[in-house]
Protein backbone atom coordinates (compact mmCIF):
# COMPACT_ATOMS: atom_id res chain seq x y z
CA UNK A 1 0.00 0.00 0.00
CA UNK A 2 1.29 3.45 -0.95
CA UNK A 3 2.05 5.88 1.85
CA UNK A 4 1.14 9.51 1.13
CA UNK A 5 1.54 12.68 3.18
CA UNK A 6 -0.76 15.38 1.80
CA UNK A 7 0.32 18.92 2.73
CA UNK A 8 -2.99 20.66 2.14
CA UNK A 9 -4.06 24.29 1.96
CA UNK A 10 -7.66 23.46 2.96
CA UNK A 11 -8.95 21.90 6.16
CA UNK A 12 -10.41 18.45 5.59
CA UNK A 13 -13.67 19.67 7.16
CA UNK A 14 -16.13 21.22 6.50
CA UNK A 15 -15.87 22.38 2.87
CA UNK A 16 -14.71 19.75 0.33
CA UNK A 17 -12.25 21.07 -2.25
CA UNK A 18 -9.94 19.45 -4.79
CA UNK A 19 -7.62 18.26 -2.03
CA UNK A 20 -10.19 16.15 -0.19
CA UNK A 21 -11.78 14.86 -3.39
CA UNK A 22 -8.44 13.65 -4.74
CA UNK A 23 -7.26 12.08 -1.50
CA UNK A 24 -10.61 10.34 -0.96
CA UNK A 25 -10.31 8.58 -4.31
CA UNK A 26 -6.66 7.54 -4.49
CA UNK A 27 -6.46 3.76 -4.68
CA UNK A 28 -4.41 1.47 -2.47
CA UNK A 29 -3.02 4.27 -0.29
CA UNK A 30 -2.68 5.16 3.37
CA UNK A 31 -2.83 8.93 3.71
CA UNK A 32 -1.85 11.45 6.36
CA UNK A 33 -3.82 14.60 5.51
CA UNK A 34 -2.26 17.73 7.04
CA UNK A 35 -4.62 20.64 7.62
CA UNK A 36 -2.98 24.05 6.98
CA UNK A 37 -1.40 25.91 9.91
CA UNK A 38 -2.69 28.90 11.85
CA UNK A 39 -0.48 31.98 11.90
CA UNK A 40 0.72 33.19 15.29
CA UNK A 41 -0.83 36.56 14.38
CA UNK A 42 -4.26 35.06 13.68
CA UNK A 43 -5.67 35.60 17.22
CA UNK A 44 -5.17 39.37 16.80
CA UNK A 45 -7.80 39.34 14.03
CA UNK A 46 -9.91 36.41 15.22
CA UNK A 47 -10.12 35.54 18.91
CA UNK A 48 -11.39 32.04 18.09
CA UNK A 49 -8.07 31.34 16.37
CA UNK A 50 -6.29 31.21 19.72
CA UNK A 51 -7.77 27.80 20.45
CA UNK A 52 -6.74 26.55 17.01
CA UNK A 53 -3.09 27.32 17.73
CA UNK A 54 -2.95 24.22 19.91
CA UNK A 55 -4.91 21.88 17.63
CA UNK A 56 -1.68 20.29 16.37
CA UNK A 57 -1.17 18.74 19.79
CA UNK A 58 -4.35 16.70 19.49
CA UNK A 59 -4.31 13.10 18.21
CA UNK A 60 -5.03 12.51 14.55
CA UNK A 61 -8.64 12.10 13.42
CA UNK A 62 -9.40 9.04 11.35
CA UNK A 63 -11.89 10.33 8.76
CA UNK A 64 -11.78 7.25 6.53
CA UNK A 65 -10.29 3.80 6.94
CA UNK A 66 -7.17 4.95 5.07
CA UNK A 67 -7.07 8.69 5.89
CA UNK A 68 -5.94 10.31 9.15
CA UNK A 69 -6.12 14.09 9.54
CA UNK A 70 -3.59 16.12 11.53
CA UNK A 71 -3.28 19.87 12.06
CA UNK A 72 0.02 21.52 11.18
CA UNK A 73 1.85 23.45 13.93
CA UNK A 74 1.29 27.24 13.99
CA UNK A 75 3.59 29.31 11.81
CA UNK A 76 5.53 32.53 12.10
CA UNK A 77 3.79 35.11 9.84
CA UNK A 78 5.26 36.82 6.75
CA UNK A 79 6.51 33.49 5.35
CA UNK A 80 5.28 34.54 1.90
CA UNK A 81 7.42 37.68 2.10
CA UNK A 82 10.65 36.34 3.56
CA UNK A 83 12.10 33.01 2.49
CA UNK A 84 14.11 32.67 5.69
CA UNK A 85 10.90 32.66 7.74
CA UNK A 86 9.39 30.02 5.47
CA UNK A 87 12.44 27.81 5.95
CA UNK A 88 12.07 28.08 9.72
CA UNK A 89 8.38 27.17 9.51
CA UNK A 90 9.01 24.22 7.20
CA UNK A 91 11.78 22.80 9.41
CA UNK A 92 9.34 22.85 12.32
CA UNK A 93 6.67 21.19 10.18
CA UNK A 94 9.17 18.53 9.08
CA UNK A 95 9.95 17.69 12.71
CA UNK A 96 6.24 17.37 13.44
CA UNK A 97 5.57 15.23 10.35
CA UNK A 98 8.40 12.84 11.14
CA UNK A 99 6.80 12.17 14.50
CA UNK A 100 3.43 11.37 12.91
CA UNK A 101 5.08 9.31 10.17
CA UNK A 102 6.89 7.20 12.74
CA UNK A 103 3.61 6.56 14.55
CA UNK A 104 2.05 5.28 11.28
CA UNK A 105 5.10 3.32 10.14
CA UNK A 106 5.84 5.69 7.24
CA UNK A 107 9.50 5.61 6.14
CA UNK A 108 9.64 7.16 2.65
CA UNK A 109 6.16 8.38 1.72
CA UNK A 110 5.07 10.30 -1.31
CA UNK A 111 4.72 14.02 -0.52
CA UNK A 112 1.63 15.48 -2.20
CA UNK A 113 1.90 19.27 -1.95
CA UNK A 114 -0.52 22.13 -2.63
CA UNK A 115 1.47 25.21 -1.60
CA UNK A 116 4.69 26.72 -2.98
CA UNK A 117 5.90 26.98 0.64
CA UNK A 118 6.53 23.21 0.56
CA UNK A 119 9.65 23.90 -1.51
CA UNK A 120 11.55 24.19 1.78
CA UNK A 121 9.98 21.06 3.25
CA UNK A 122 10.53 18.34 0.68
CA UNK A 123 14.28 18.00 1.27
CA UNK A 124 13.74 17.73 5.03
CA UNK A 125 11.74 14.49 4.74
CA UNK A 126 12.89 11.24 3.08
CA UNK A 127 10.39 10.50 0.31
CA UNK A 128 9.68 8.27 -2.69
CA UNK A 129 8.55 11.20 -4.80
CA UNK A 130 7.00 14.67 -4.74
CA UNK A 131 3.72 15.57 -6.45
CA UNK A 132 2.87 19.27 -6.73
CA UNK A 133 -0.81 19.86 -7.48
CA UNK A 134 -1.17 23.55 -8.35
CA UNK A 135 -4.71 24.88 -8.03
CA UNK A 136 -4.20 28.66 -8.10
CA UNK A 137 -1.97 31.50 -9.24
CA UNK A 138 -0.65 31.78 -5.68
CA UNK A 139 1.30 34.99 -6.24
CA UNK A 140 -1.88 36.78 -7.37
CA UNK A 141 -3.42 36.70 -3.90
CA UNK A 142 -3.39 39.89 -1.87
CA UNK A 143 -2.19 40.21 1.69
CA UNK A 144 1.13 39.64 3.40
CA UNK A 145 2.97 38.31 0.37
CA UNK A 146 5.74 39.27 -2.00
CA UNK A 147 4.70 37.91 -5.43
CA UNK A 148 8.34 37.51 -6.50
CA UNK A 149 9.10 35.40 -3.42
CA UNK A 150 6.02 33.22 -3.95
CA UNK A 151 6.82 32.73 -7.64
CA UNK A 152 10.39 31.71 -6.81
CA UNK A 153 9.19 29.22 -4.19
CA UNK A 154 6.79 27.73 -6.70
CA UNK A 155 9.56 27.45 -9.28
CA UNK A 156 11.79 25.66 -6.75
CA UNK A 157 9.01 23.25 -5.79
CA UNK A 158 7.94 22.48 -9.36
CA UNK A 159 11.54 21.97 -10.50
CA UNK A 160 12.16 19.35 -7.82
CA UNK A 161 8.79 17.60 -8.14
CA UNK A 162 8.49 14.13 -9.67
CA UNK A 163 5.18 15.20 -11.22
CA UNK A 164 3.29 18.49 -11.48
CA UNK A 165 -0.46 18.73 -11.98
CA UNK A 166 -2.29 22.00 -12.51
CA UNK A 167 -5.90 23.09 -12.91
CA UNK A 168 -5.73 25.76 -15.65
CA UNK A 169 -3.92 26.36 -18.92
CA UNK A 170 -2.33 29.60 -17.71
CA UNK A 171 -0.77 27.71 -14.81
CA UNK A 172 0.39 24.99 -17.19
CA UNK A 173 2.14 27.55 -19.42
CA UNK A 174 4.20 28.67 -16.42
CA UNK A 175 4.89 25.34 -14.74
CA UNK A 176 5.85 23.31 -17.82
CA UNK A 177 8.85 25.64 -18.18
CA UNK A 178 10.07 24.41 -14.79
CA UNK A 179 9.22 20.74 -15.20
CA UNK A 180 8.35 18.87 -18.40
CA UNK A 181 6.43 16.35 -16.26
CA UNK A 182 3.53 18.78 -15.98
CA UNK A 183 -0.05 17.87 -16.85
CA UNK A 184 -3.21 19.94 -16.97
CA UNK A 185 -6.07 18.31 -15.03
CA UNK A 186 -8.87 20.79 -14.21
CA UNK A 187 -11.10 20.54 -11.17
CA UNK A 188 -14.12 18.27 -11.19
CA UNK A 189 -17.41 17.54 -9.52
CA UNK A 190 -18.86 14.90 -7.24
CA UNK A 191 -21.18 13.86 -10.06
CA UNK A 192 -22.89 11.22 -7.94
CA UNK A 193 -24.09 13.99 -5.59
CA UNK A 194 -24.84 16.94 -7.87
CA UNK A 195 -26.59 14.97 -10.61
CA UNK A 196 -29.36 14.36 -8.05
CA UNK A 197 -30.47 17.94 -8.63
CA UNK A 198 -31.49 16.92 -12.13
CA UNK A 199 -33.32 13.75 -11.13
CA UNK A 200 -35.44 15.42 -8.48
CA UNK A 201 -38.75 16.96 -9.46
CA UNK A 202 -38.22 19.94 -11.73
CA UNK A 203 -40.15 23.22 -11.65
CA UNK A 204 -41.93 23.40 -14.99
CA UNK A 205 -44.15 26.37 -14.17
CA UNK A 206 -42.29 29.35 -15.61
CA UNK A 207 -44.96 31.73 -14.33
CA UNK A 208 -43.38 31.49 -10.89
CA UNK A 209 -40.72 33.93 -9.84
CA UNK A 210 -37.31 33.14 -11.41
CA UNK A 211 -34.63 31.80 -9.09
CA UNK A 212 -30.93 32.45 -9.73
CA UNK A 213 -28.36 30.66 -7.61
CA UNK A 214 -24.69 30.73 -6.69
CA UNK A 215 -22.73 28.14 -4.70
CA UNK A 216 -19.19 28.75 -3.43
CA UNK A 217 -16.95 30.89 -1.29
CA UNK A 218 -17.39 34.67 -1.48
CA UNK A 219 -13.93 35.81 -2.50
CA UNK A 220 -12.54 39.10 -3.67
CA UNK A 221 -12.42 37.84 -7.27
CA UNK A 222 -16.20 37.32 -7.50
CA UNK A 223 -17.99 39.91 -9.66
CA UNK A 224 -20.53 41.28 -7.20
CA UNK A 225 -21.61 43.97 -9.68
CA UNK A 226 -23.19 41.28 -11.84
CA UNK A 227 -25.15 39.93 -8.88
CA UNK A 228 -26.33 43.42 -7.87
CA UNK A 229 -27.41 44.20 -11.44
CA UNK A 230 -29.38 40.95 -11.51
CA UNK A 231 -31.11 41.82 -8.22
CA UNK A 232 -32.15 45.19 -9.66
CA UNK A 233 -33.37 43.66 -12.94
CA UNK A 234 -35.48 40.97 -11.24
CA UNK A 235 -37.02 42.54 -8.12
CA UNK A 236 -39.78 39.91 -8.31
CA UNK A 237 -37.20 37.12 -8.55
CA UNK A 238 -34.97 35.49 -5.99
CA UNK A 239 -31.19 35.21 -5.85
CA UNK A 240 -29.83 32.51 -3.55
CA UNK A 241 -26.15 32.89 -2.61
CA UNK A 242 -24.90 29.77 -0.83
CA UNK A 243 -21.51 29.92 0.85
CA UNK A 244 -19.31 31.82 3.24
CA UNK A 245 -17.51 35.15 2.93
CA UNK A 246 -13.74 34.98 3.24
CA UNK A 247 -12.04 37.50 5.57
CA UNK A 248 -12.01 40.98 4.08
CA UNK A 249 -15.00 40.43 1.78
CA UNK A 250 -17.86 42.89 2.43
CA UNK A 251 -21.31 41.71 1.34
CA UNK A 252 -23.24 44.58 2.93
CA UNK A 253 -24.08 46.07 -0.49
CA UNK A 254 -25.87 42.86 -1.53
CA UNK A 255 -27.47 42.30 1.87
CA UNK A 256 -29.64 45.39 1.41
CA UNK A 257 -31.59 43.76 -1.44
CA UNK A 258 -34.72 41.94 -0.20
CA UNK A 259 -34.63 39.50 -3.12
CA UNK A 260 -31.13 38.20 -2.25
CA UNK A 261 -30.98 35.35 0.26
CA UNK A 262 -27.92 34.03 2.11
CA UNK A 263 -28.51 30.49 3.46
CA UNK A 264 -24.87 30.25 4.57
CA UNK A 265 -22.70 27.15 4.23
CA UNK A 266 -24.74 24.08 3.31
CA UNK A 267 -23.41 20.51 3.70
CA UNK A 268 -22.53 19.12 0.29
CA UNK A 269 -25.04 16.25 0.52
CA UNK A 270 -27.87 18.78 0.96
CA UNK A 271 -26.89 21.06 -1.94
CA UNK A 272 -28.96 19.21 -4.60
CA UNK A 273 -32.12 20.07 -2.64
CA UNK A 274 -31.23 23.76 -2.99
CA UNK A 275 -29.91 23.70 -6.56
CA UNK A 276 -32.99 21.92 -7.90
CA UNK A 277 -34.90 25.16 -7.10
CA UNK A 278 -32.52 27.19 -9.28
CA UNK A 279 -33.67 28.18 -12.74
CA UNK A 280 -30.18 29.44 -13.53
CA UNK A 281 -26.76 28.75 -11.96
CA UNK A 282 -24.35 31.69 -11.70
CA UNK A 283 -20.60 31.57 -12.32
CA UNK A 284 -19.37 35.14 -11.78
CA UNK A 285 -15.73 36.21 -11.70
CA UNK A 286 -14.25 39.67 -12.06
CA UNK A 287 -11.51 39.83 -14.69
CA UNK A 288 -8.00 39.62 -13.28
CA UNK A 289 -4.81 37.63 -12.95
CA UNK A 290 -6.32 35.34 -10.34
CA UNK A 291 -9.70 34.79 -12.02
CA UNK A 292 -8.18 33.97 -15.38
CA UNK A 293 -6.49 30.83 -14.05
CA UNK A 294 -9.16 29.68 -11.61
CA UNK A 295 -10.75 26.26 -12.09
CA UNK A 296 -14.01 26.71 -10.15
CA UNK A 297 -15.48 23.60 -8.58
CA UNK A 298 -18.89 25.25 -8.69
CA UNK A 299 -18.84 25.34 -12.48
CA UNK A 300 -18.35 21.58 -12.86
CA UNK A 301 -20.90 20.95 -10.13
CA UNK A 302 -23.38 23.11 -12.06
CA UNK A 303 -22.73 21.05 -15.20
CA UNK A 304 -23.54 17.86 -13.31
CA UNK A 305 -26.98 19.24 -12.41
CA UNK A 306 -27.90 19.91 -16.03
CA UNK A 307 -29.15 23.38 -15.07
CA UNK A 308 -28.63 26.40 -17.37
CA UNK A 309 -25.40 28.25 -16.48
CA UNK A 310 -24.59 31.90 -17.01
CA UNK A 311 -20.89 32.74 -16.69
CA UNK A 312 -18.56 35.67 -17.06
CA UNK A 313 -15.77 35.33 -19.66
CA UNK A 314 -13.28 34.43 -16.97
CA UNK A 315 -12.12 31.93 -15.89
CA UNK A 316 -11.01 30.96 -19.37
CA UNK A 317 -11.98 27.31 -18.87
CA UNK A 318 -15.66 28.16 -19.38
CA UNK A 319 -14.97 28.87 -23.06
CA UNK A 320 -14.56 25.12 -23.60
CA UNK A 321 -18.26 24.72 -22.82
CA UNK A 322 -19.60 27.65 -24.85
CA UNK A 323 -22.01 25.38 -26.75
CA UNK A 324 -24.02 24.53 -23.61
CA UNK A 325 -23.72 27.61 -21.36
CA UNK A 326 -24.37 31.35 -21.62
CA UNK A 327 -21.25 33.58 -21.54
CA UNK A 328 -21.65 37.27 -20.71
CA UNK A 329 -19.30 39.95 -22.00
CA UNK A 330 -20.10 42.56 -19.35
CA UNK A 331 -22.51 43.39 -16.51
CA UNK A 332 -25.39 44.42 -18.79
CA UNK A 333 -24.93 41.36 -20.96
CA UNK A 334 -24.91 39.21 -17.83
CA UNK A 335 -28.47 40.31 -17.05
CA UNK A 336 -29.52 39.65 -20.65
CA UNK A 337 -27.96 36.18 -20.65
CA UNK A 338 -29.68 35.35 -17.35
CA UNK A 339 -33.00 36.20 -19.00
CA UNK A 340 -32.22 33.94 -21.95
CA UNK A 341 -31.08 31.09 -19.70
CA UNK A 342 -34.17 31.39 -17.51
CA UNK A 343 -36.36 30.81 -20.58
CA UNK A 344 -34.34 27.88 -21.94
CA UNK A 345 -36.41 24.84 -22.94
CA UNK A 346 -33.80 22.75 -24.75
CA UNK A 347 -33.69 19.25 -23.21
CA UNK A 348 -30.67 18.35 -25.37
CA UNK A 349 -28.61 21.04 -23.67
CA UNK A 350 -29.56 19.58 -20.30
CA UNK A 351 -28.32 16.16 -21.42
CA UNK A 352 -25.12 17.60 -22.86
CA UNK A 353 -24.32 19.54 -19.68
CA UNK A 354 -24.80 16.42 -17.59
CA UNK A 355 -22.62 14.42 -19.98
CA UNK A 356 -19.88 17.03 -19.60
CA UNK A 357 -20.34 16.92 -15.84
CA UNK A 358 -19.93 13.15 -15.79
CA UNK A 359 -16.82 13.31 -17.96
CA UNK A 360 -15.42 15.89 -15.51
CA UNK A 361 -16.26 13.87 -12.39
CA UNK A 362 -13.69 13.53 -9.63
CA UNK A 363 -13.61 9.79 -10.28
CA UNK A 364 -12.40 10.47 -13.83
CA UNK A 365 -9.97 13.21 -12.77
CA UNK A 366 -8.27 11.00 -10.18
CA UNK A 367 -8.09 8.03 -12.57
CA UNK A 368 -6.26 10.35 -14.96
CA UNK A 369 -3.80 11.36 -12.22
CA UNK A 370 -3.13 7.78 -11.20
CA UNK A 371 -2.65 6.72 -14.81
CA UNK A 372 -0.03 9.45 -15.31
CA UNK A 373 1.82 8.56 -12.09
CA UNK A 374 1.93 4.87 -13.06
CA UNK A 375 3.07 5.59 -16.61
CA UNK A 376 5.89 7.77 -15.31
CA UNK A 377 6.95 5.04 -12.84
CA UNK A 378 6.27 7.29 -9.86
CA UNK A 379 3.54 4.99 -8.52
Amino acid sequence: MKQIVCISTSNYYPFPTRKQNVMNRLQDAEILYIDPPVSLLAPLKDKTAFGRLMTYRKPGRKVKENITVYSAPPVIPFFNKYRSINKTNQRRLAKYLKKQMKEHGFEKPYLWCYSPTSCDLINEIPNRGVIYDCVDRHSAYKGMIDPAVVDQMEKDLATQASQVFCTAYGLYETLVNYNTNTELIPNGAAYEIFSKAATLEERNDRTKKPVFGFVGMFQECIDYECIEALAKAYPEGEIILIGKALPGVDLSLLEKYPNIRFPGLIPQAELPDYIRKFDVCLNVFRKGRLSKDVSPLKFYEYLATGKPIVSTEEPLQVLDFANVIYIAENVDDFVVKCGEAQKESDSEKVKMRMAYGKACSWDERVKQMEKTLKQKGIF
